[in-house]
């Protein structure tokens, strides 16, 4: 797995980078030799958030979290993906090897592991609706104005299909198709 470390306002040491590489390294049997993890520090306020993105081919998980000492904040980050990947472990048995998967979900809890696995994902409602030409802040003053979290539109500008959605701290998020 490849890391990418960023410090925002804030001077990152090599013995949290090393940290990093420790606590993340218990994902490398999961993910494949191309996988990459962004790793975010931020400092605001006496506060330092941690944000991990770890990309896989078509699969990212991404966890983050707040605490006042970014070591804190990086165990909550871990034990968050940790069980991200125990809940989406049929999807990901099929894709990797049973054995280490299997290995890594016995150093985690798994007290909930029954819940999760049960959850049914069938569809329980199909909704169709027009996509129409519209501007990205036309489509957030629509989503908006019906009270939704996202709002699926054709940008105008690009003649693709996008979504934006709300984040937190009343921030917009926008997905592009890559193709």
């Amino acid at each position: 797995m490849k890391y990418n470390i960023v410090g925002r306002k804030v001077n990152l040491r090599d013995n949290f980078k090393e940290r990093v590489e420790k606590k993340l390294g218990k994902f490398e049997k999961i993910y494949s030799e191309e996988a990459e993890a962004t790793v975010t520090v931020t400092l605001e306020k006496n506060r330092q958030t941690v944000e991990v993105t770890i990309r896989d081919g078509s699969m990212v998980y991404r966890a983050e979290s707040t605490a006042l000492e970014m070591n804190d904040a990086l165990d909550a980050v871990v034990d968050i993906l940790g069980g991200q990947i125990r809940k989406n472990k049929t999807k990901l048995s099929k894709k990797m090897k049973a054995d280490s998967l299997e290995q890594y979900l016995m150093e985690f809890n798994a007290s909930d592991e029954d819940a999760m696995l049960d959850e049914d994902y069938s569809v329980v409602r199909t909704k169709t609706i027009s996509v129409k030409p519209l501007s990205v802040e036309e489509a957030i003053l629509q989503m908006n104005l019906i009270g939704h979290e996202f709002f699926m539109f054709l940008n105008s500008s690009t003649n693709a299909v996008n979504v934006v959605y709300k984040r937190k701290g009343n921030t917009y998020g926008l997905l592009e198709p890559e193709f």
